[in-house]
């Protein structure tokens, strides 16, 4: 296990600005990898400064006391306008949103749709469709939520999303360059310390860790500045747009100082040539990432999201900036 720590600032004295929030000291650290995925590459050092972070992912009942209080309507539950998606089948623009479904025997895992469905009536209320519903998860995080649906509750509740290397410094917990948020292995002495995915991905989950989907927060164990569930259980929006590291503007010196992503324009998905969704960075992985098929659950993992896109695996928590 690594247990050489990032380069620190002093912790702030302050008082948080809200319950549930820790200090993160901001410092210098070695953002991405370089013996994993392609578009974690390549590591690169970056310095942010401190600020505030969620403990905790936001919850079905927190966000259900957002709808509330405002009566909002998230991207899901809403009709997709045609003019955006031209061509697209008309049952694809009902109120719809993604989810997992397991196959009942080995398949092939050379094409997601093989496990994902387009569900109507799949939304933050019902997430496996119509007839599911969160009662009893009240505590589990809040999912089926498009990009705008998570703005718009960070602008209710006065916080803001975390840029990818915020989220990054504070998932690694301070350590330098240790895989997972709490060292160098997935189950140290054989404990399960996150909602991840154990058995042959997709068919097979042996449900080591007491979980077939989302998990209650605060289950697992936290990392060392305190937060829960940064590895596994839902992945987590950024506010960064996505590019690869490499075609990130780089600082002239070898530090970045609070890099900001990357451009609008530039994030859209080149296999998509017709329909230009940008994207943003999601982080952490989720109860989906397997040994057997997606390693993403570790503070240097990345993938690119639509912004349009809801799914059953995807939630967030906030940050507030001193």
């Amino acid at each position: 296990m690594k247990t050489s720590t990032i380069t620190s600032k002093p912790f702030s004295s302050r008082c948080p600005p809200s319950k549930n929030m820790v200090w993160i000291p901001g410092g210098t650290f070695l953002m991405g990898c370089d013996h994993h995925y392609p578009e974690e590459a390549p590591a690169h050092k970056v310095a942010v400064d401190g600020f505030w972070m969620d403990k905790y992912l936001v919850t079905n009942a927190q966000f259900q006391k957002f709808v509330k209080a405002t009566g909002y309507v998230t991207f899901a539950e809403r009709p997709a306008n045609p003019d955006d998606y031209p061509g697209a089948k008309p049952e694809l623009l009902q109120p719809s949103s993604t989810v997992f479904f397991k196959p009942d025997r080995p398949i092939s895992k050379d094409n997601h749709y093989n496990w994902w469905r387009y569900v109507p009536g799949a939304n933050w209320r019902h997430p496996e469709g119509a007839g599911s519903s969160i009662k009893g998860r009240e505590n589990h995080p809040v999912v089926h939520l498009a990009y705008e649906d998570v703005e718009a509750y960070a602008k209710w509740i006065g916080k803001e999303l975390p840029t990818e290397a915020e989220w990054e410094f504070a998932a690694r917990g301070g350590l330098e360059g240790a895989a997972f948020a709490w060292g160098d292995e997935l189950n140290p002495k054989g404990k399960q310390m996150a909602n991840t995915w154990q058995g042959e991905f997709p068919f097979e989950n042996l449900c080591t860790d007491g979980y077939d989907r989302t998990s209650a927060i605060g289950v697992f164990p936290p990392n060392g500045y305190g937060l829960y569930d940064m590895i596994g259980n839902v992945w987590e929006w950024t506010t960064d747009w996505y590019q690869e590291h490499q075609q990130l503007k780089k600082s002239p010196c070898c530090t970045t100082s609070n890099p900001r992503g990357g451009e609008r324009e530039n994030s859209y998905d080149p296999r998509m040539p017709e329909i230009k969704i940008p994207r943003k960075v999601i982080k952490g992985g989720s109860f989906l990432c397997a040994p057997s098929y997606c390693q993403r659950y570790r503070p240097a993992a990345r993938m690119a999201q639509p912004i349009d896109t809801s799914t059953c695996h995807l939630g967030f928590r906030l940050i507030v900036r001193r």
